[in-house]
Parts: C-alpha cells; sequence; structure tokens
C-alpha cells in the first residue's frame, strides 16, 4: 500500500473503459480503490460504459446539440452548459480532495463553468493532456500544418475545417483567448503528460508557468502478451510475411495512404498487409489484397492478431504515446514507425526502428532491418516490455495526487 493522504478523488474525460483514454482513467481508477481512495470517472455520454465507478454526465442528445452548435458558431467547448452545472452540483456533494482531468473536449463540457468551479472549489487539480488542444484555439494536433502559432495567439486556423469542425467562423483567436483565461486562473494546476515530446510543447505555451510532470501511458501484460491462435491459418496468410497496421480511426493522419503505397510496392506473394479497426467506408478505399478487421473491442483477440504479425508499422503524421507500440512491442512484434511526437520515446533498445523521414521508402527500410534481424528485435521487446506494466505506470498518479 501506497501511503495516501486524499481519501477522495474524481477523475473526468470524454471516455470511460474504452478507447485509449478511457481504458487509462478506469486503470488508475482501480489503483485508487486498491490503494483505499474512493473515486469516480466522470464521463461523456456519447458510449455506455459498465464500470461501477463510472458517472455519465451528460447523454446523447446534449452531445449532438453541443456538435451541432458549435459546428454554426466554432465555439466548441462552451455548450452544454446545464449537464456541466449537474456534474459541478455532484462533485461538491462527493467532495474529492483532488481532481484530475483527461481530455475535456469531445462536445460535453462547458469550460467556463468547469474551471470557474475549479476556481472556487481550490482544491488540487490535475490534468493530463493527451494531445494538445488544451493550449490551442482550435485544434487538437498541429504537426501535420506545422503550424505555431499556438504558442502567442491563434488564428486563421489552418484546421478550422477538422475536429473539432467549424463551417462557418474561425473562432481560434477569441477562443484562445479564453482558454488561456480560464485554464491559467487555476493556482494548484499540475500538468501530466506521457510524453516527453508533449511535455516540452506544454513548457512553450501559456501554461509554461505550471509544473509540468511526464507519466507514460502504460498497458495491461496480462492481456498484451505473445499468445497463440489461428489467426494466420483462418486468413489465408500462411508464410507470408504479415505487416499490420492497427487504429481507431484510419485516415491520413493516421497513415491510410502510406499502406495502400506499401502495397503497392511490396510483392503480394511474399508480403501480406493486415490493418485493423477500419469499417465499411474504409473499406471501399482498399485493394482486395489488404485484409480488413473491423474495429474490436475485445483485446484478447487484438493480442492475437499483433502476436501473428512480423512486423507492425505506425505510419502516424500526429500522435501523442501511441499505445498501439506498446501493444505491439508487448505482443514480442517489432515496431517501425514515422518518428511523430512521443513514438521514438517507445521504440527503444533496440525493440524496432523510427524512420529517419517520415516517407514510405523509410518504413521500407525499416521493415527490410527488422525482417533481415527479427530474432534480435524480438529478444529486445522481451526487454523492453516491462516498462509498459500499467501498475507500475499508473502508481506513479497515486504517489502524483495522493501525496
Amino acid at each position: 500500500m501506497i501511503g495516501v493522504i486524499a481519501t477522495k478523488i474524481v477523475q473526468i474525460n470524454a471516455e470511460c473503459g474504452v478507447g485509449s483514454t478511457g481504458k487509462i482513467s478506469v486503470a488508475i481508477s482501480k489503483l485508487l480503490l486498491q490503494n483505499g481512495v474512493e473515486n469516480y470517472v466522470f464521463y461523456s455520454g456519447n458510449h455506455k460504459s459498465r464500470y461501477e465507478n463510472g458517472v455519465m454526465i451528460s447523454k446523447k442528445l446534449s452531445i449532438r446539440l453541443h456538435q451541432i452548435l458549435s459546428r454554426i458558431f466554432g465555439d466548441q467547448g462552451f455548450h452544454s452548459y446545464f449537464s456541466t452545472k449537474k456534474m459541478v452540483r455532484m462533485i461538491k456533494k462527493i467532495g474529492p480532495d483532488a481532481i484530475l482531468l483527461h481530455n475535456l473536449h469531445g462536445y460535453y463540457l462547458h469550460m467556463g463553468v468547469l474551471f470557474r468551479f475549479l476556481e472556487e472549489y481550490g482544491k488540487p487539480v490535475y490534468w493530463t493532456f493527451h494531445d494538445c488542444w488544451p493550449f490551442t484555439g482550435h485544434c487538437a494536433h498541429f504537426m501535420v500544418e506545422k503550424c505555431q502559432k499556438w504558442k502567442d495567439g491563434c488564428h486563421h486556423c489552418p484546421r478550422k475545417n477538422r475536429y473539432p469542425y467549424s463551417w462557418f467562423f474561425d473562432r481560434s483567436r477569441d477562443l484562445y483567448g479564453r482558454k488561456k483565461e480560464l485554464f491559467t486562473s487555476l493556482e494548484d494546476l499540475t500538468i501530466i503528460t506521457p510524453s516527453e515530446w508533449l511535455a516540452d510543447l506544454v513548457k512553450e505555451s501559456f501554461f509554461k508557468n505550471h509544473p509540468v510532470t511526464v507519466i507514460n501511458n502504460g498497458i495491461d501484460l496480462d492481456v498484451f502478451k505473445s499468445r497463440c491462435s489461428d489467426f494466420r491459418e483462418k486468413n489465408r496468410i500462411g508464410e507470408k510475411l504479415m505487416i499490420l497496421g492497427v487504429s481507431a480511426i484510419w485516415n491520413y493522419y493516421k497513415g491510410l495512404d502510406v499502406f495502400l503505397e506499401l502495397y503497392k510496392r511490396l510483392d503480394p506473394a511474399l508480403y501480406q498487409i493486415v490493418l485493423v479497426g477500419t469499417d465499411d467506408e474504409v473499406d471501399k478505399m482498399l485493394p482486395e489484397g489488404i485484409i480488413s478487421i473491423h474495429r474490436t473491442n475485445d483485446q484478447t483477440e487484438l493480442a492475437e492478431i499483433y502476436s501473428s504479425a512480423d512486423v507492425f508499422v505506425n505510419a502516424t503524421r500526429e500522435d501523442n504515446y501511441p499505445t498501439v507500440n506498446m501493444e505491439a512491442i508487448a505482443c514480442k512484434t517489432p515496431v517501425v514507425t514515422f518518428d511523430t511526437g512521443g513514438c521514438k520515446e517507445i521504440v527503444t533498445g533496440g525493440c524496432g526502428v523510427v524512420a529517419d523521414e517520415n516517407t514510405v521508402e523509410s518504413l521500407m527500410d525499416g521493415i527490410h532491418r527488422v525482417i533481415q534481424n527479427r530474432s534480435t528485435y524480438v529478444k529486445s521487446c522481451e526487454l523492453r516490455v516491462k516498462d509498459f506494466d500499467e501498475k507500475k505506470c499508473f502508481e506513479k498518479y497515486v504517489d502524483e495526487i495522493c501525496r
């Protein structure tokens, strides 16, 4: 048991038990419970959660209304007034000793209501940044556009028509100012990032006067480990070299076009590309030679697919500290990845290859390097995986919040 001071904690996140941040919030919650800390995860009603300590704070109709209003007026994060007020009343009733924030975007919260409450409440607030949204005037990522406006004041946003979508107005300048005023109003605020890469960005943002600590994400090593399965047999892969890609969403930003190009360049008699997390729309863009596996919530099945692959390829063009890289390595599958966000912080110690340049050619070079000496890379994966144990990673949250 870790010696704790705080006896009640509240987390707020867009997800609970599903998706990467939803799994993280539940893993932290369970560790807190094990250490005798009463805690709850408040989450968006955009999906159902079976987690007993999860508290839904907005329903799908409210979320849909928030989406429509923010797309019309361009002010995502400043609707859902009544559901946020309801959440505040519930939090006051619980009386937590500290509050841990995760993803606040997602059309389910009113930032003004939430942060005025946090300022008045006066308890310590910890905020895990899973992307860049907290310190920009609009977007969650800006790597592809190489935008630097977030450093001193957003305007003329190049991603106005990307999530969070705005049909008519560019409100990035106004939202940057409103977010800066609200978010920096908290005296006792600690920023947590999963990667050193994101921590460095935070130190250049309007949060530069707040403490920043890095706590890497972790995964469940009881689930993600090398597993035997008949995946290759069922999909008639045979002795081909299996190249795997996994993503919750497939588009340009996640490198779908890269896999299409890899398919053209790799000999189909020797290589088989498998993409997991696709849907009917993505299937329309894929050639018949690429095996498409629609999104699965069965984590054991996913681990079996990772274990069946010879190489895991992550061609993401925007990311923070991608869970998929850890999951592949834990299943003893070497990773070849673009040098995006915190990707290279995961792929260390010889467990894969970080492409020198974010090009198809550099990925192909990495794939060939892994294939040529795969046993050595697999051994490195076996050594690296101990660092991904979610219990050890997320115990740092307990230490940080409950000290």
